[in-house]
């Protein structure tokens, strides 16, 4: 008897009320994703090849390398990016890079985000550069657009 009497509460609250249970659906925004700054890889005291690219996304910006990436194994490997457009195979000083992280793998595609705080236009290159022997394993000069169509 108990049963009945909740079931018919339930059916009457369920008809008589109303549900906000329901989805509602709005328009999902695309990200919008702008190339600020590109370039090739090239080897220095290693093999490293790929694509890299600055993006802004959503007003965030983001160091991306492509799926052709690819650099050899060593220890205490970072990513930077750095002032000079090209850079020496050893001999990095401190004041002449920034460093967005520790390598995340050897190849393929991965993601850094890059400071609210850095202006872009001071750093000409990203490079994979190990730290313990302050060897450049490969760098990729970066353009703008704008550079790359001249």
């Amino acid at each position: 008897m108990k049963l009945n009497y909740l079931v018919l509460s339930i059916a009457t609250v369920l008809s008589v009320g109303s549900f906000s249970g329901l989805p509602t659906t709005s328009p999902v925004q695309a990200a919008q994703v702008a190339i600020v700054k590109s370039g090739n890889f090239i080897a220095a005291e290693h093999p490293t090849e790929g694509v890299a690219r600055i993006v802004t996304e959503n007003g965030r910006r983001y160091l991306e390398f492509d799926q052709a990436f690819m650099s050899d194994m060593g220890p205490d490997l970072y990513v930077i990016l750095h002032r000079a457009a090209t850079l020496p195979k050893g001999g990095l000083k401190e004041q002449d890079y920034i460093s967005l992280g520790r390598l995340q793998k050897l190849n393929g595609t991965q993601r850094y985000s890059v400071p609210q705080d850095i202006n872009l236009a001071d750093y000409q290159s990203v490079a994979i550069w190990c730290r313990q022997f302050n060897a450049t394993f490969g760098y990729a000069p970066l353009q703008t657009a704008a550079q790359a169509n001249r």
